[in-house]
């Protein structure tokens, strides 16, 4: 049934109101846009603040690894921005679904002590996890 905008008056059957559709679409687009620029702009990366080496013969890797591991100019590891040890980063990745197809990413700041970047290559190379790269600056 139509919906009736005034009363009818005699003969007349007049227009009947309808929604159009085509205004609401462009409403549904905007709406999709200034959801999709406002999810992107809350988007924040939570790492340590590190100071990464330079590297000429980089070369420059697409895929982000699912895991991440920061060593800061103290020597403290983090992992999603908590502090871990050695053996915390071997449990966690030996836990993964496939160890030895896992990717890892190690972020060490240039002041940073040899050993403590071996120590947490080790970790990783003790879980099983072959596929390890150094992030660097360009």
């Amino acid at each position: 049934m139509p919906v009736q905008l005034h009363s009818r008056t005699g003969d007349d059957e007049g227009d009947e109101a309808r929604i159009e559709v085509i205004p609401l679409i462009d409403i549904m687009f905007f709406l999709l846009a200034a959801f999709m620029l406002v999810s992107l702009s809350m988007t924040h990366l939570q790492r340590v603040p590190i100071n990464l080496p330079e590297a000429s013969t980089g070369i420059p890797d697409s895929k982000t690894p699912p895991y991440q591991i920061a060593i800061d100019v103290n020597g403290v590891t983090t992992w999603d921005g908590k502090i871990v040890t050695p053996s915390e980063i071997t449990a966690r990745l030996r836990a993964a679904a496939a160890p030895a197809e896992s990717r890892v990413l190690i972020s060490a700041d240039e002041e940073a002590r040899h050993k403590q970047v071996l120590g947490v290559l080790n970790a990783v190379r003790e879980a099983g996890v072959e596929k390890v790269s150094f992030e660097t600056s360009d």
